[in-house]
């Protein structure tokens, strides 16, 4: 029942292993664009404006213009609810960042030689070598700025994921047969409670998109936490009618059991010594 949140540097394979592996396994696999796409239509945004979340990394006049912060928690919402819902092998720039610490899952990192990288993009993509270079190069540089930026993560750091896996070295087929091996571990490791946390983690990321889009709560900077079900939304200002506009909202979400909202008081004055 694991979640297996794979990230890649360009050209290492990681759709024909993450498919390979869900098919082996008998999970759902996703990669970003169906995250992306569903974000869209239940959370009615355009595609091209969540790319920015898991595609490149937003320059301060983008994140200005796109509103970047506001697309994240959705992207999440959806990436956690998936997730939740166990036996799923997910590839994105972004997604293992996402995955929460509750030991239900494992972040995986495929990378592999530049060389090889290179053949591969040539391949795939059509290019002449010397451009092909150029955009595996860039694509690492923009793909590390982008995650520092948005997550404060830095993705070349070994102790950012749980496994790094070089997917030129070794065969697929040990690949593959060594994260199924991490799957079988994971499953005799995670009990009810470990997915308890899970799902309502999902449920506060939920709960949290939804307050964003609504038009008349937006960007109020709350904070909503979730256990068994039973939500909590703080913020600065949740006075009538506010906190019930709230409640409202999040009662609405298949999965909320009660709403409990808590105004929280802004610092006063200090006066100057």
């Amino acid at each position: 029942m694991a979640i297996i949140a794979i990230t890649q540097h360009l050209g290492t394979r990681g759709e024909l292993l993450g498919r390979t592996l869900a098919s082996r396994l008998g999970y759902r696999f996703m990669n970003v664009q169906d995250i992306i796409d569903e974000a869209s239509k239940t959370y009615h945004i355009t595609p091209e404006l969540l790319v920015i979340v898991d595609e490149r990394r937003p320059h301060f006049w983008e994140r200005l213009k796109t509103d970047t912060a506001r697309f994240i928690p959705i992207f999440k919402a959806v990436l956690l609810k998936h997730m939740a819902q166990d036996r799923l092998v997910v590839l994105g720039r972004s997604v293992a960042q996402l995955l929460p610490d509750h030991n239900c899952g494992l972040r995986v990192r495929l990378v592999g030689p530049l060389s090889e990288r290179v053949k591969e993009v040539v391949a795939e993509e059509k290019l002449a070598p010397a451009v092909a270079e150029r955009r595996v190069r860039d694509y690492d540089r923009e793909v590390r700025a982008r995650l520092q930026t948005l997550f404060e993560v830095d993705i070349e750091d070994p102790s950012a994921h749980h496994l790094t896996l070089n997917t030129f070295t070794t065969p697929m087929s040990f690949l593959i047969a060594m994260l199924t091996t991490c799957v079988a571990e994971i499953d005799r490791n995670a009990g009810p409670e470990q997915w308890r946390l899970m799902r309502d983690a999902a449920l506060a990321a939920e709960v949290r998109a939804m307050l964003i889009v609504h038009p008349k709560i937006g960007h109020a900077p709350l904070e909503v936490n979730c256990a068994s079900g039973a939500v909590r939304v703080n913020g600065p200002g949740l006075v009538p009618p506010w906190d019930d506009l709230i409640g409202d909202v999040a009662r609405g979400i298949e999965g909320v059991t009660s709403v409990e909202v808590n105004a929280e008081e802004s610092p006063g004055p200090v006066r100057p010594a």
